[in-house]
């Protein structure tokens, strides 16, 4: 990582946050303690940025200089808010088409989902504030740029993210081998938002809880699943195909 993408110290790490940079996440020295470190805590309460405490050495393995025991690392991008993004997608007269992503960790992964949803003119990518893939250099490169254009919305959680999307009229289906349902068979023609999981726990039971219905993929081979990105493939052209042929 390239020394320009981190903010180290703890005074410059307060005046970044509250000067509304977009920061992934902090990372604190474990035993990091002191009258600057606590005016840092009180700033980030409520920021929804979050911090891992960890050993001096992984702190050191980013940066040699004095980093007081604090790295913030900054965000490639600015992110949307969703609850913005939503009525301007309708006030343009478009139908909603959001990706959301449920645990998806892996960089690569996430930089290929956002260039298919780029290529496929899908209105966001939501992913949350906590336990997602960061938009790094390897996600921009991997991306194809994608990321530069596509807006992003990190939410708090993917659950109020959903739940703020049925209020808004958007119908929500979660990928999951425990469907009854193929892909093919659903209707994606009206305002959607898809919920791809990560690879290992796929959508969290949580989440597949409170969405509209389950679509899966058929598969016929020994492997239990396909890779997230080429999955979130299969499905976001699906929408295409069906938003295609509703207007041919």
């Amino acid at each position: 990582m390239k020394e320009s993408e981190l903010i180290f110290g703890i005074r410059a790490v307060i005046e970044a946050v509250q000067a509304g940079k977009e920061v992934d996440k902090i990372m604190v020295k474990r035993d990091l303690q002191g009258e600057l470190f606590k005016e840092l805590f009180e700033i980030l309460r409520g920021s929804g940025i979050p911090v891992q405490r960890v050993p001096a050495e992984r702190l050191n393995r980013y940066t040699r200089k004095n980093h007081q025991g604090v790295i913030a690392f900054v965000s490639a991008i600015s992110y949307y808010k969703l609850e913005d993004i939503v009525p301007a997608i309708y006030e343009q007269g478009k139908n909603p088409f959001i990706v959301l992503l449920d645990g998806v960790t892996d960089v690569r992964n996430f930089g290929a989902i956002a260039r298919t949803c780029e290529c496929a003119g899908v209105d966001a990518l939501v992913i949350p504030s906590k336990g997602s893939a960061t938009v790094n250099a390897d996600a921009i490169k991997t991306s194809a740029g994608a990321l530069h254009v596509l807006p992003v919305c990190k939410e708090r959680s993917i659950n109020e993210a959903i739940r703020f999307l049925q209020q808004s009229g958007v119908k929500v289906y979660a990928a999951s081998e425990k469907a009854s349902t193929l892909y093919t068979q659903a209707d994606f023609q009206s305002p959607l938002a898809l919920v791809m999981g990560a690879e290992d726990t796929g959508v969290s039971l949580e989440n597949l809880r409170i969405c509209d219905d389950m679509v899966k993929i058929p598969q016929f081979g020994t492997i239990g699943s396909l890779n997230v990105s080429v999955a979130s493939s299969i499905l976001i052209y699906e929408a295409v195909r069906q938003r295609m042929n509703e207007h041919a």
